[in-house]
């Protein structure tokens, strides 16, 4: 059995970075094939595991390797809190089309529209995932697997279709896109199939996707305030969405 680094390095060009003991678990529960597995202090996060995650304390047992913290830093860009770090293998782009394709839906896709902090964009693959969706696609040239955005989604990709789409690519299915110009969006019911589109943080929608927009929504403000942060808009806009559909739809 070779030696953890040597794995790590074995996939570290191919694999994507679960940075911390939070986004290693929720990757395992929702599937994630994981080859390597790293900690500077094995009991630690044995019983971090065995307070938080139960489910998984097995499969972490079988997984995790004690290394130096010298060896841990060299391997992730910044050190997480809990000395935790391993590397899962990506869905496929195919896997993922096919997930975002498949009808009927029960549950909208949420479109990021040419988003630019790394941050958001991790804490609305989060929201999304703790909603149900079927699926988080970007715009633009974001990577919405890029490290920052992983640590920000606490490992929850697995948990939904993540992807990076054109315009002219996005799933099927009615487009409501959040904008201060359309109807107040509480007199509209989402369907489920619905594709709910969000603008960037600093320029809001795009020309392309706000033509393409079936319908404009406008999320209730405050005059003279500016705007919410990207992830509250999302949250906000598939809290109505649940809401309206009944309890049962959100696992």
């Amino acid at each position: 059995m070779t030696d953890p680094l040597s794995r790590w390095r074995a996939h570290a060009d191919t694999a994507v970075l679960l940075d911390g003991f939070h986004a290693l678990k929720h990757a395992l529960r929702f599937g994630a094939q994981v080859p390597v597995a790293v900690t500077t202090d094995r009991e630690a996060a044995l019983a971090l595991a065995g307070e938080l995650a139960g489910d998984v304390r097995g499969t972490l047992d079988a997984l995790l390797t004690e290394v130096s913290p010298e060896a841990y830093a060299s391997l992730v860009p910044r050190p997480h809190p809990t000395g935790v770090a391993a590397l899962a293998v990506r869905p496929s782009r195919e896997d993922n089309l096919r997930a975002l394709a498949r009808t009927p839906r029960t549950a909208p896709v949420v479109v990021l529209d040419n988003p630019r902090n790394l941050g958001n964009a991790g804490a609305v693959i989060r929201l999304a995932a703790g909603f149900g969706v079927t699926g988080v696609v970007t715009t633009g040239t974001l990577d919405p697997w890029h490290p920052t955005v992983l640590r920000g989604g606490a490992g929850l990709h697995f948990a939904t279709a993540v992807e990076r789409l054109g315009v002219d690519e996005l799933p099927a299915g009615p487009l409501f896109a959040l904008d201060p110009e359309g109807e107040d969006i509480r007199g509209t019911a989402l369907p489920d199939d619905a594709v709910l589109a969000f603008g960037s943080e600093r320029t809001g929608l795009s020309p392309q996707l706000r033509a393409r927009a079936d319908h404009l929504l406008r999320l209730p403000m405050r005059p003279q305030v500016s705007s919410y942060n990207l992830a509250t808009s999302v949250a906000m806009t598939l809290y109505h969405w649940s809401a309206a559909q009944g309890a049962h739809r959100v696992p």
